[in-house]
């Protein structure tokens, strides 16, 4: 349950009202998910956000699939149950299959267990592996 209350859509107030109403649009749906409806009690983070993720997660040198696969693999590693359930369903309906989705994974598995043995052993970085300036 959200700490806060959800504004509904029919209840929105008018900045917050066309913040949902690009959301629908952009997205080609009806509905607004519950995480902007939290964020809309904030409605200058609302915008903000929203606008971070329209251009953030547009087309550009990685396609949509890779953005979301990436959004996935770090909402996994977070522990973020929302944003692994959303960006799933967005990444699925984008083309990622269940062979995708596991393989993603055994890769999220590994880099962690790799990030936390090279932290912990504070293992100096290759020169090889540093960009030459």
């Amino acid at each position: 349950m959200a700490l806060v209350r959800m504004i509904e859509v029919a209840e929105a107030p008018p900045e917050v009202r066309a913040v949902y109403d690009d959301i629908m649009k952009t997205r080609g749906t009806d509905w607004v998910n519950n995480f902007w409806k939290v964020l809309a009690n904030d409605p200058a983070t609302l915008r903000r956000l929203w606008e971070n993720v329209k251009q953030v997660m547009a087309p550009g040198a990685l396609d949509p699939l890779v953005k979301e696969m990436i959004y996935v693999a770090v909402s996994a590693t977070n522990g973020c149950e929302y944003c692994s359930h959303s960006h799933t369903a967005s990444a699925r309906a984008k083309g990622m299959n269940e062979a995708m989705f596991a393989e993603l994974m055994a890769v999220v598995g590994l880099a962690n267990e790799t990030n936390r043995l090279a932290n912990g052993y504070r293992i100096e970085v290759d020169a090889a592996f540093l960009p030459k300036v």
